[in-house]
């Protein structure tokens, strides 16, 4: 389970990310980054949103969305803002897919971190 202090709960700050941070888009999500100026630790937000499913079906993508997060959170620089919207083929995925589409999503930010990342919508996964 991620700490209060590894998750994003501000609407601001979900709005900030999404809206100026990088986009990776894969088969079953899309992950924002964003590098937070304040300096705290590494922090999640998560979007699930009806058209991925009845409450059940939400509940779980999103527990399983945390479970990679929590796995992976040592694998990303302090200071990154990560918001991660699933997509309705999400349900039928399985957990270490979803995992293992995290994991790319963040790789390829932090290898386009060092220089200049190009905003929102050039950043792009395709398969």
């Amino acid at each position: 389970m991620l700490a209060g202090a590894n998750r994003i709960t501000s609407g601001d700050d979900y709005k900030a990310v999404v809206r100026r941070g990088v986009r990776v888009v894969g088969p079953h999500l899309v992950t924002y980054l964003r590098r937070n100026p304040d300096g705290v630790p590494v922090r999640f937000g998560f979007i699930v949103a009806k058209n991925v499913g009845d409450a059940v079906r939400r509940n779980r993508v999103r527990r399983r969305l945390k479970a990679a997060s929590f796995e992976l959170l040592t694998a990303v620089r302090p200071g990154t803002d990560v918001v991660i919207r699933a997509l309705p083929s999400a349900t039928d995925a399985e957990w270490s897919t979803l995992r293992a589409e995290l994991s790319e999503a963040l790789e390829k930010y932090q290898r386009n971190n060092g220089s200049r990342v190009k905003p929102t919508s050039a950043i792009r996964e395709s398969r």
